[in-house]
């Protein structure tokens, strides 16, 4: 595990059990080495992931492979144009038997869910995922029900299909901790995945699990020893200039005040340390540096940033102004 050669390496009893889990993962996941962290780091910082790519780069199976990693539930919830709230949140259900109602819990009280090209179902749908992910609760009539404690969802779009699509607002692109871009593997990345897909259709099993899988206590050890991490006032300093520079950009670019018309909320600068300090921990450092946040900072801004009609129309991109960004604001 890479530790930048920093004198202080975590020592963290939890982290081990974390390596194992990337490997396992990596093992499974071919070329997808950036959506295996940030998966990590959003497990660890107790955040939402949206992954947006095009078809068939084993979003799905990452997260089912994630789930076979740990001692955990999974679910897969495909949406669809015709989805209601009460297919994702559950209802009541009327039992003669009983002579009353009865709750019916949906596919949200499990502890990883996959929200499967989430862009396509309506409004009141999207609603009633942003109260999951933001309350960790649903309600149903008058009554209000908590969701597990270990909950995380990974969301995905697809960046090639517009039709019969419902764009996420932005309420609900906030509630997501990172947003991560997937792209194609290389040649023989390919190969080496097609090769895996030879040996499970032989042994008629895919994902095949782990020796051990991690249970949920080690998950919120982890959690606390990355929360414990050290973060100077400098990098704290750092990380609310990067989004006070989304917001007033003038003093830093003239570029980003021209192409930004809104920018970061305070859950960003949330999103960015919680992500800092998983990232770090994860690398097996004990304190947060700048450059924790700025490998973190790109997935926990681009989907934040509300571009001007000007700077769409002539191409700039979420990721032109968060590079634009990092090398505007001063890192200590």
């Amino acid at each position: 595990m890479d530790d930048r050669s920093n004198p202080g390496a975590a020592s963290g009893t939890a982290l081990p059990a974390f390596e194992a889990l990337r490997g396992y993962l990596n093992s499974q996941i071919l070329g997808q080495e950036n959506l295996v962290e940030r998966l990590l780091v959003a497990l660890l910082a107790d955040g939402h992931l949206l992954v947006e790519g095009p078809p068939g780069l084993a979003k799905t199976r990452a997260i089912k492979a994630l789930a076979s990693g740990l001692e955990c539930d999974f679910q897969r919830v495909q949406f669809t144009p015709d989805m209601l709230p009460a297919d994702l949140t559950g209802s009541d259900i009327y039992r003669p038997e009983a002579g009353g109602f009865q709750f019916q819990r949906g596919p949200l009280f499990h502890n990883l869910i996959l929200a499967d090209e989430v862009n396509r179902a309506p409004a009141k749908v999207q609603s009633a995922l942003l109260e999951a992910m933001g309350e960790r609760q649903i309600s149903v009539g008058s009554a209000t029900y908590q969701l597990p404690r270990l909950f995380l969802v990974m969301a995905t779009q697809n960046p090639l299909e517009h039709e019969g699509t419902y764009p996420l607002p932005e309420a609900q692109l906030d509630r997501f901790m990172l947003h991560t871009l997937v792209d194609y593997p290389d040649r023989a990345t390919t190969l080496r995945i097609m090769e895996l897909a030879r040996r499970e259709a032989q042994t008629a099993e895919e994902l095949p699990p782990p020796a051990k899988p991690l249970p949920q206590a080690t998950v919120f050890a982890a959690r606390g020893e990355a929360l414990g991490l050290t973060l100077s006032d400098a990098v704290a300093e750092y990380i609310a200039a990067l989004v006070e520079a989304t917001r007033r950009p003038a003093p830093y670019s003239a570029k980003l005040a021209e192409w930004l018309r809104w920018g970061a909320s305070p859950r960003a600068a949330i999103s960015i340390e919680r992500g800092a300090r998983a990232f770090a921990w994860l690398h097996g450092r004990d304190y947060v540096s700048p450059e924790d946040v700025q490998a973190i900072a790109p997935d926990a801004l681009r989907h934040r940033l509300l571009l001007d009609y000007t700077a769409q129309a002539r191409g700039i991109s979420a990721q032109a102004c968060v590079e634009e960004l990092l090398s505007q604001v001063p890192a200590p």
